[in-house]
């Protein structure tokens, strides 16, 4: 039996591995993202620094790593809405191809919902390319429902995306 996934969050340093992670998710999966690769090629080494440096640093964001015994597999973001603190999104929601099918989407969806929960947001929002995949019956099977007409993923593209929302019980009533 494999090892379960450990999910944490980064640590500000680990700048170099949250963007791997991120390049190779928007490689892997260049339809599953409202950016594209190219966009974030081209940010420089000292923006991925400072981006991760923040988030990791503030309370309004949540950057997750998941890691198979020490190698980075798989990442999420978390983030808080500071002009509605009553609203979460899910953000880079990715795991490496081979280490699929380990539960690791599960532990990090948990993990951004438990952090909402505890902050006492009211509902978890998230944008998912639309269609029959995994990533949208991972998101249904959470209880995750669709909100409003999906909208084309990005400017020229055929594909679809679909806000989706999750009401937390840790809310406000």
């Amino acid at each position: 039996m494999s090892p379960a996934p450990r999910i944490r969050t980064f640590a500000p340093q680990e700048w170099d591995i949250y963007k791997s992670l991120r390049l190779r998710a928007l490689a892997d999966s260049p339809d599953a993202f409202g950016r594209t690769l190219s966009e974030e090629q081209d940010r420089s080494d000292a923006e991925w620094s400072t981006r991760l440096a923040e988030g990791a640093n503030s309370k309004w964001d949540l950057p997750l790593l998941a890691e198979l015994d020490r190698v980075p597999i798989g990442l999420a973001w978390g983030r808080i809405d500071k002009s509605n603190p009553g609203v979460a999104n899910l953000y880079q929601m990715w795991v490496d191809p081979i280490h699929r099918r380990l539960g690791t989407g599960q532990r990090l969806l948990d993990a951004v919902i438990a952090w909402a929960e505890a902050g006492n947001v009211g509902y978890l929002e998230l944008g998912v390319t639309w269609g029959d995949s995994p990533a949208v019956r991972l998101y249904t099977r959470a209880g995750f429902q669709p909100v409003g007409p999906p909208l084309p993923l990005r400017q020229g593209s055929d594909l679809v995306g679909q806000s989706m929302r999750l009401y937390l019980a840790g809310g406000p009533a």
